[in-house]
């Protein structure tokens, strides 16, 4: 299964989205997805799965807090990670017991392993802020086998 981790859209869905994300079987979004319109084009590429983030309506009956899915023999948990304040690879492996935890909300891209488990953070695809890239990842799940790649979208 291929799946594209997206998050920290803020409202702006890049055209290169589609490009890197061309082929995917699932997309999942850790939120401050900043409306419907963002949605709308990603599940035109793939389904799609979101979560809410800090910036989104926590009312909004499309976006849970945290989410959970089963994805071939693993379990993937998405949350935007603000619910850790400042979030760390170590505070998420400690709160959720997923193999595979994605979040966002630092707007940096992560790929941490910790024996046979695995924190993400795609990055921010949304407007460029700080100096930071605008990323998303594409995780790739064989069995029990992850193949994690991080992209960058062009400006």
């Amino acid at each position: 299964m291929l799946i594209g981790l997206i998050s920290d859209t803020h409202g702006l869905l890049r055209p290169a989205v589609a490009t890197l994300f061309a082929g995917v079987d699932l997309i999942v979004h850790a939120g401050d997805v900043g409306g419907a319109d963002v949605l709308n084009g990603l599940n035109a590429i793939a389904p799609t799965v979101a979560v809410s983030g800090n910036c989104d309506d926590r009312h909004d009956p499309a976006l849970a807090r945290a989410r959970t899915l089963a994805i071939g023999g693993l379990t993937l948990h998405v949350s935007h990670g603000d619910e850790c304040g400042h979030p760390t690879a170590a505070a998420l492996l400690a709160r959720y017991d997923a193999d595979i935890v994605v979040f966002g909300h630092t707007h940096k891209p992560l790929e941490h392993r910790h024996g046979d488990r695995l924190v993400l953070n795609p990055g921010a695809a949304g407007p460029k802020r700080f100096t930071l890239p605008t990323t998303v990842m594409t995780l790739r799940v064989v069995g029990r086998s992850v193949e994690v790649r991080l992209l960058t979208l062009k400006s």
